[in-house]
């Protein structure tokens, strides 16, 4: 590898210069456009075989609807679990090794995260990418998991929440089959009503919801035998969504709970699924 460092600039051609910078921006915006395929590479120092969980994650949507990473902060939560499955759904992107629930054709989907303004400054990044702007139209500039080529940024495939500033409301994503999917994003702020209505394949609810929200989201994805995603810490303790997820062993009651000195850590609670089958 040849490293910028040791190149003496002033010994090359115009065309050479040309040449390395060339380089230079192909690999930043490998680095910035191609987050998707860097994914849970076979090999390297991030290789899948080290992020167990998140396969875990990924495997469960074979077998369950109800899907939840219960977890510590910055874990690769939103970016690894959510946010990359809810991307392959859309997409149809699966790779060869996907061990989860495959969608051969287009599909409904929501991503939420707890205020307005988190759904835009996390959730909407991770998949979107940063908003840009060109003469007036504003757009998402596909920085984010969501390969740029397949986001419609025209005016008819992307709309904007309105009154809240430079929230996506809904964004077409082009899928495999050659078919369009479609992406809403909410936020647990706007209550219930917000959750009313169509029926989805896949809602990805990053952080914790509010039961009736939750509740809300079976009901979306019941006629579809969709999937929901739940990426969270639990920070308000044992609330009424926890415990959907939580063995019999830890439930409140139980003779058998553990406790810190049985050497219960959060990673041990970082996943938990729920189906018909279970």
């Amino acid at each position: 590898m040849i490293l910028a460092n040791q190149i003496d600039v002033d010994t090359l051609s115009d065309d050479q210069v040309r040449d390395l910078l060339s380089s230079i921006w192909a690999i930043e915006d490998k680095e910035r456009y191609g987050k998707f395929d860097a994914m849970f590479p076979e090999t390297g120092p991030y290789r899948r075989e080290l992020y167990a969980k998140h396969m875990e994650f990924l495997e469960a949507s074979a077998k369950y609807r109800e899907i939840c990473a219960m977890a510590a902060n910055r874990i690769g939560k939103t970016f690894g679990m959510g946010g990359y499955a809810i991307t392959c759904h859309l997409t149809g992107l699966y790779p060869k090794w996907w061990p989860g629930r495959r969608f051969v054709s287009p599909v409904r989907a929501w991503a939420a995260g707890k205020t307005n303004e988190t759904t835009r400054d996390i959730v909407q990044t991770v998949l979107l990418g940063d908003i840009g702007f060109e003469g007036q139209r504003k757009f998402v500039d596909g920085s984010g998991l969501v390969p740029r080529n397949l986001i419609d940024r025209t005016a008819g495939g992307l709309s904007w929440k309105q009154g809240v500033a430079d929230l996506v409301d809904t964004v077409k994503i082009r899928h495999v089959s050659g078919g369009w999917s479609k992406l809403g994003l909410k936020s647990y702020q706007q209550g219930r009503g917000a959750f009313e209505g169509t029926a989805q394949h896949v809602i990805w609810l990053d952080e914790e919801a509010p039961m009736d929200v939750y509740g809300e989201c079976l009901v979306r994805t019941a006629t579809t035998n969709g999937i929901i995603m739940l990426t969270y810490t639990p920070l308000s303790g044992l609330s009424d969504v926890v415990l959907q997820f939580l063995p019999a062993s830890m439930q409140p009651g139980a003779d058998d709970v553990l406790t810190d000195a049985d050497g219960y850590h959060v990673t041990d609670l970082s996943f938990g699924a729920k189906g018909d089958d279970e």
